[in-house]
């Protein structure tokens, strides 16, 4: 008994309440005890289309922001119990710290100025799209045991082909339809060259993201820049508002009154999450991405699942490329991802290989990414430098320090060659 014991506390990971006891404190003595007493901080609940207008919401900075310190530092106080009992922290408590931390952190960025949360967290999910699109991606490839490092390719390859189709037909559905095909292709030569002739995931993938960059930059200066009304005139999709849900206060606007890209997203994560673990399909992927030599003794094609699987991670990437186009900007430009598809690894790791987690994780990235520039419109006291690598000072610490102890598919990245 008392080898296992010390076995136990040995596998314990104190990472996760360390680091959320010093964000607590932080939240707790900068956003709360330091914030400028007698300040409020102002957010319009309502939009000028709502059927029911509510009158702005006006939050004392200095209080609120002590009481959600407390509930971060109670939180924290918590996964240190759940952690010396041997249990994992479970990502509700680091989602729920998550939002508790950004609310204190906004609370205190935005005393004595208003801004308008629907108009915040529409620019924050409009934000997430791609990356909750490139997380599903990577979350399909790695189940089954291929990492993915490719989806910045595959992204930029749907968001090129998409504005290319669309511009030469004049339809932004007929773009819709290609910018998954442009993903199937990046994924094709992925699953050819790591599945079938076994060449190392990792070393492909970058060379696939660089490739692609090349060609796209090639045909945009090529083609694209020189000829914009031809080649680069896309147009976009608009928005469309789901009777009833839609005037919800603060929620309808955001997640009712969208593009129809975003609505296929809704579809894609939950068709994913039901497949995933809930049909016996779900059931092989995962056989495969864990043990393959047990998958394969139990009749399953080990090789072919990872092929099929490489196949729709790719074209769910394709999707989230066709976003940048036709559901943001509305034309091409050169490298328009912007690394965006490393990020979606980074919340498909924060999300523990799960479709709901790994949306929570995308919209936190969208949420920090879209805060630094409705900040910089109101004139914070936050140095603009600092906001500009918040999002990405945001992904290093959640991925470095509440992710905890967790263990990706202990197949993932290996190939499997039948003897």
């Amino acid at each position: 008994m008392g080898v296992v014991s010390t076995a136990r506390v040995l596998t314990r990971s104190w990472r996760t309440p360390i680091t959320l006891t010093v964000l607590g404190a932080v939240a707790l003595v900068v956003f709360g005890l330091l914030a400028p007493p007698g300040e409020h901080s102002t957010f319009g609940v309502s939009t000028g289309g709502d059927l029911v207008q509510f009158e702005p919401l006006a939050l004392p900075s200095r209080l609120v922001g002590i009481l959600l310190g407390i509930a971060c530092l109670a939180l924290a106080g918590w996964s240190f119990t759940l952690v010396a009992r041997g249990r994992r922290v479970p990502i509700w408590l680091s989602i729920t710290f998550g939002v508790a931390f950004v609310l204190a952190f906004l609370t205190w960025s935005v005393a004595g100025a208003q801004i308008s949360l629907p108009a915040l967290l529409q620019g924050a999910l409009a934000l997430s799209v791609p990356l909750i699109f490139g997380a599903l991606c990577g979350l399909v490839c790695e189940r089954s045991g291929v990492i993915n490092i490719a989806i910045e390719g595959q992204l930029l390859g749907g968001a090129f082909l998409s504005g290319v189709v669309a511009s030469l037909t004049t339809s932004v559905w007929a773009g819709l339809v290609a910018a998954p095909l442009a993903g199937l292709l990046v994924a094709y030569l992925l699953a050819v060259f790591t599945v079938r002739y076994y060449v190392n995931q990792i070393i492909v993938g970058v060379v696939l993201n660089v490739l692609v960059i090349g060609l796209t930059s090639f045909m945009f200066g090529r083609l694209l820049s020189p000829n914009p009304e031809t080649w680069n005139s896309p147009g976009r999709f608009l928005s469309m508002k789901i009777p009833i849900l839609g005037d919800i206060p603060v929620i309808g606007p955001v997640l009712f009154d969208q593009t129809v890209i975003v609505y296929i997203m809704y579809v894609t994560v939950a068709v994913l999450y039901v497949a995933l673990f809930r049909s016996r399909w779900g059931l092989r992927v995962r056989a495969v991405g864990e043990h393959p030599e047990a998958a394969d003794t139990a009749g399953i094609q080990v090789n072919a699942v990872r092929f099929r699987n490489v196949l729709i991670g790719g074209a769910v990437a394709g999707l989230g490329g066709a976003y940048f186009t036709l559901g943001l900007s509305g034309l091409f430009s050169r490298e328009m991802t912007a690394g965006q598809g490393f990020i979606a690894l980074a919340a498909m790791i924060l999300g523990r290989w799960n479709p709901i987690g790994a949306v929570f994780a995308a919209l936190l990235f969208g949420f920090v990414n879209n805060l630094q520039s409705v900040l910089g419109i109101i004139g914070t006291p936050i140095p603009s430098e600092f906001m500009l690598m918040a999002p990405y000072v945001v992904t290093i610490i959640a991925v470095a320090g509440l992710v905890g102890r967790v263990r990706p598919p202990a197949a993932s990245g290996q190939p499997y060659i039948k003897t």
